[in-house]
């Protein structure tokens, strides 16, 4: 097999045929046969045992093996079809020893490593926590606005066993510090969870499992290319450059190192990935194949050679801090203090003040510290934090008071849900051990709101309560304003205003999407609002949002304008040339692959249904979320189908041009519950009545059309009266 264009990126990393590392190609080599020969064995085993027949797959995934589909678009569904497959990776491995030979033994042993993993799901997922083995397409979805938008900087996949236990738990520490999203394969797992390390999905940090398991690092990776960027599968050179230039990541592996791993290092370097090992090499390969012995710098050192550069914000509190900690949960035998949630009174507030009223970096705090409570005490929270700036705007009190949630969920044994007078934070038993404060809630915040918003932030001062009578008293105050901003935002309509904004943040992985946000069309990943969108384009005009004008009404049913087609044509690589905002049926928004939810046409009952990440079960549309994902992602136009935002459906511009909330006849129980008392007061504002949402569908009446048309009839749902969607 010739090399490609994407090959160039090795050029000059062996100057020197004559000194090429041979002995490291011989191992690659020995390697990929080892690897390529066990699979032949289990592969011969298991069709004996099941026959060809035998249906085979990953749990909750659209993109079938995933390895396989992007590599060679092979859309595999049973064990009959694996043989062939192996058989054209085992006549590539050539013994001619070279560079580009030695990556594609990289390439067989990865197609020999996803046969051998896919075999151990045939009987059912064969992983026990905290192993996760595969990963399947929600989790995929659930870090992807993380990823595009480079919350989290890159990805490490850690293999082998570390010197000590301290020091692979000091390695993942400083990993995690630093946002990076974490592969675990091996012994290291162990190592962690002696030390007693947060592992897993909540933390982002993956263990894997063993041996062949490293290749779920990889299937999740290629499923980026085909979810957020559109990338078909088959288009292998696509993929791999899609890898090496928008998935930072690297392995490090720690410990002894066999020739089968030596093949998989160069399956990593096939799709643009380095290697960094902790041990002396006999030979290296400059930039791809190298090693690095010193613990301390090993980290920093590894992303430098991945390209991955951070501004490292150092904030005075005695506890880690990183989007790692984003998904902890502080669960009641872990939990020092609790505030708010209904057990006390809490609120939190960001106010616009002037020059005159704040001094920058003051922190007070009024009322008892942790360290003057006992454990399992209850506290109530005031927290109100005053920002000055020349470009700050009313408006933006809101955005900012958002990002008090994150802020804190940053911070490692600190838990923060809802916002607001509804705020409920919880301050796990260690953290407090580790010092952490009250006062330290105002220097997570204070660093932050500069850090990330310096272009409207120039002052923060930051008032603690934990004094009943004065979280009381300054209530009223907030309430007051949560009441001026909600008076403000019933009027903030998409007729109300001259322009809408523009996100292309998900264009990092998904290049021909363009979201367009309205007041009353959040972004489709839920955490772009209209006003988060102008927040940001204040911050940086040459960002992700940009203001489009609204001008040229071309349809006003379906929420069509002229400006809004030439920007969306421009921005979209010239790939969509038409959009409209209020209807599903007719050129809708494309979606990237980040979205909360999906909407799909239910024809049978001539209405719409709705799923989430979620919920992974079956639907009307005969699809999961993850098969509807792989067909609406990527920045395609779908008629029919859509990415959406949860809180959408509580918009008065849902689908307005297609019957709006009334075509809804399915959505999951778990999201009629999160959307709740709005879901019941936007059915009644629209004239459907307050007892519409019970005649929605749910997963406990059925999964098929079959199965609903029935319960619809029987409740006279409205969608079965209204006009034709096809």
């Amino acid at each position: 097999m010739s090399t490609t264009a994407f090959d160039e990126i090795y050029a000059g990393a062996i100057e020197d045929e004559s000194k090429a590392p041979k002995k490291l190609f011989q191992r690659a080599y020995n390697g990929a046969i080892t690897a390529t020969s066990y699979a032949e064995i289990l592969l011969s085993q298991a069709i004996r045992k099941y026959g060809p027949d035998k249906e085979i797959g990953y749990p909750d995934t659209a993109y079938y093996l995933p390895v396989m589909s992007s590599l060679s678009g092979e859309k595999v569904t049973k064990l009959g079809e694996l043989p062939p497959i192996l058989n054209r990776m085992r006549n590539q491995i050539k013994e001619t020893l070279n560079f580009e030979n030695a990556r594609l033994y990289g390439e067989s042993t990865a197609y020999a490593a996803e046969i051998i993993e896919v075999l151990r799901y045939i009987e059912g997922d064969p992983h026990v926590a905290p192993w996760t083995g595969y990963l399947t397409d929600p989790i995929l979805r659930k870090f992807g606005i993380q990823l595009v938008d480079w919350t989290i900087p890159g990805q490490a996949v850690i293999v082998g066993k570390a010197k000590t236990s301290e020091a692979a738990a000091k390695i993942v520490q400083e990993l995690q510090a630093k946002g990076m999203m974490i592969f675990l394969v091996n012994e290291v797992i162990e190592q962690l969870l002696e030390q007693n390390m947060k592992l897993g999905v909540d933390y982002i940090a993956f263990p894997l499992g063993n041996f062949t398991q490293v290749i779920h690092a990889v299937n999740y990776a290629l499923r980026a290319g085909m979810a957020f960027g559109g990338i078909a599968p088959g288009l292998r050179e696509e993929h791999r450059d899609y890898q090496h230039r928008r998935v930072r990541a690297f392995v490090l592996h720690l410990g002894e190192i066999d020739d089968v791993q030596v093949a998989a290092h160069f399956a990593a370097i096939f799709i643009g990935f380095p290697v960094i090992c902790d041990t002396e090499l006999e030979e290296e390969i400059p930039d791809w194949y190298v090693s690095h012995t010193d613990y301390d710098t090993i980290v920093k050192y590894s992303m430098e050679l991945r390209g991955i550069k951070l501004k490292i914000l150092e904030i005075p509190v005695p506890i880690t801090i990183g989007p790692a900690f984003e998904g902890e949960t502080i669960r009641k035998g872990d939990m020092f203090v609790e505030m708010g949630g209904g057990r006390t009174t809490a609120f939190e507030l960001v106010s616009m003040v002037g020059e005159d009223e704040i001094e920058d970096g003051k922190i007070t705090v009024t009322g008892p510290d942790f360290d003057e409570i006992e454990e399992g005490a209850k506290l109530p929270l005031g927290i109100k934090v005053k920002i000055y700036g020349r470009k700050m705007q009313e408006d933006f009190e809101s955005v900012l008071e958002r990002r008090i949630h994150y802020f804190i969920n940053y911070g490692e044994g600190l838990w923060h849900v809802a916002q607001r007078d509804l705020c409920w934070l919880r301050v796990s038993k260690d953290a407090v051990a580790k010092g952490f404060r009250v006062k330290d809630y105002g220097e997570i915040l204070i660093a932050k709101f500069k850090d990330e918003f310096p272009a409207i932030v120039d002052r923060v001062e930051v008032e603690l309560f934990t004094d009943a009578d004065a979280v009381e008293e300054q209530i009223k105050e907030a309430r007051e304003r949560y009441a001026v901003r909600d008076a403000r935002l019933r009027g903030l309509t998409d007729e109300a205003v001259d322009e809408l904004y523009s996100c292309i943040l998900c264009q990092s992985f998904a290049p021909n999407h363009v979201c367009v946000v309205s007041p009353e069309r959040v972004g489709l990943c839920g955490a772009v609002s209209w006003l988060d969108a102008k927040a940001s384009y204040e911050i940086d005009p040459n960002g992700p949002n940009r203001p489009i004008a609204k001008e040229g009404v071309l349809d006003e049913e379906k929420g069509m304008w002229e400006s809004v087609n030439e920007y969306v044509y421009t921005t979209s690589n010239r790939s969509v040339e038409e959009v409209n905002l209020y209807t599903l049926m007719d050129r809708p928004m494309t979606s990237c692959g980040c979205f909360e939810a999906i909407l799909a046409i239910v024809p049978e009952a001539n209405g719409l249904m709705v799923t989430t990440r979620e919920h992974s079960g079956d639907t009307p549309s005969g699809m999961t979320f993850s098969s509807l994902a792989g067909s609406v992602g990527g920045g395609v136009q779908a008629p029919g189908f859509m990415g959406i935002g949860r809180s959408y459906m509580l918009s008065r511009k849902f689908l307005k041009a297609d019957g709006g909330l009334g075509r809804i006849v399915w959505m999951p129980k778990e999201l009629k519950d999160f959307l709740g008392d709005d879901l019941r007061e936007r059915a009644e504002e629209d004239g459907l009545g307050a007892d519409f949402v019970d005649k929605i569908a749910d997963e406990t009446v059925g999964t098929t059309a079959e199965e609903i048309l029935p319960f619809l009839e029987e409740k006279g749902h409205p969608a079965l009266t209204m006009d034709p969607l096809m």
